[in-house]
């Protein structure tokens, strides 16, 4: 059975820093587009970077970009979100998925979650 656990979430003050790490398991890592979802109380899930297979190519939502970095190691089943100059509105659970298709940015299109993460920053 596919297990995808992140770890990295916590309390943060807005302008500070976390990293988010998920760890694959059961899972042929490289063969999987790997992505970071979040959602926040009341809302939908949203997309919000993805690192694809093959030649690890990143995208982002616009809200995230240039201070989020989404990186992977293949060699480890490992991937990461380093989250910096976080705000407010960047509270919510951060979910790690996993996708067979190349590029998505759609939830439906990944078949493996993980449990998810809660990151809190205050203001």
């Amino acid at each position: 059975q596919v297990q995808l656990v992140e770890s990295g979430g916590g309390l943060v003050q807005a302008g500070g820093s976390l990293r988010l790490s998920c760890a694959a398991s059961r899972l042929t890592f490289s063969s999987y587009s790997m992505g970071w979802f979040r959602q926040a109380p009341g809302q939908e899930r949203e997309f919000v970077a993805v690192a694809t297979r093959s030649d690890s190519a990143t995208y982002y939502t616009a809200s995230v970009m240039g201070r989020f970095t989404i990186s992977r190691d293949n060699a480890k089943n490992t991937v990461y979100l380093q989250m910096n100059s976080l705000k407010p509105e960047d509270t919510a659970v951060y979910y790690c998925a996993a996708s067979s298709t190349y590029y998505t940015r759609s939830s439906k299109g990944y078949g493996y979650w993980g449990q998810g993460t809660q990151v809190t920053v205050s203001s």
